[in-house]
């Protein structure tokens, strides 16, 4: 079984979202047998955002590295997701990696019938962090984008692990933190695609 591990914080060793998508990834580690795991740090080593010459491909390496990005979420069962919430939305380097994947024929299609995803049968979970409480309110525009996204992508497992009012005080920091590690998902078998 393949996971990949995308991480798009900007705020390294104190991020909450990498600590929850990195304790994600410890469990499904220490439950399946031969995983297989590959990172990327957004913020390390983000992803060219869409341009004109994106689209004309005039840059061997954004070319070379677009279709690595592409190729690793194809081949992954699973994927975790890093996704703090930033100005009500996921990080831009998030949305460029989304880009990347977004690529008719790869992960999706058009029919008479409207778009039909490709990349089905992969199980996809957020690891969200937000500074307030957006969890069913109109400020939320992070979860349903990334659900909009993957559906539209042919996936409909994604399941989010959330802490939320980190910022209101330490002590919100800590609980949220300790219920989000509390409810992670369990590794399961996933049905053949």
């Amino acid at each position: 079984m393949k996971l990949l591990h995308i991480d798009a914080s900007v705020l390294g060793d104190n991020s909450v979202s990498r600590q929850l998508s990195a304790a994600v990834v410890q469990q499904w580690r220490d439950q399946v047998p031969g995983l297989e795991v590959t990172y990327r740090d957004l913020d390390a080593q983000p992803v060219a955002h869409l341009r004109s010459s994106s689209l004309a491909q005039t840059d061997a390496a954004e070319v070379a590295d677009a279709a690595l990005v592409l190729e690793q979420f194809l081949a992954a069962d699973v994927v975790v997701i890093g996704s703090p919430m930033y100005n009500f939305s996921v990080a831009s380097t998030l949305k460029a990696w989304i880009d990347r994947l977004a690529v008719a024929g790869k992960t999706f299609k058009y029919t008479d019938t409207g778009p039909v995803g490709l990349a089905g049968g992969k199980h996809v979970i957020v690891a969200s962090s937000r500074g307030g409480l957006h969890t069913g309110a109109p400020t939320d525009f992070q979860d349903p984008y990334l659900r909009q996204v993957f559906a539209f992508f042919g996936i409909d497992d994604v399941e989010f692990v959330r802490a939320e009012g980190i910022a209101y005080s330490p002590q919100h920091r800590t609980d949220a933190i300790a219920q989000a590690l509390a409810t992670l998902p369990q590794p399961r078998e996933l049905a053949a695609a």
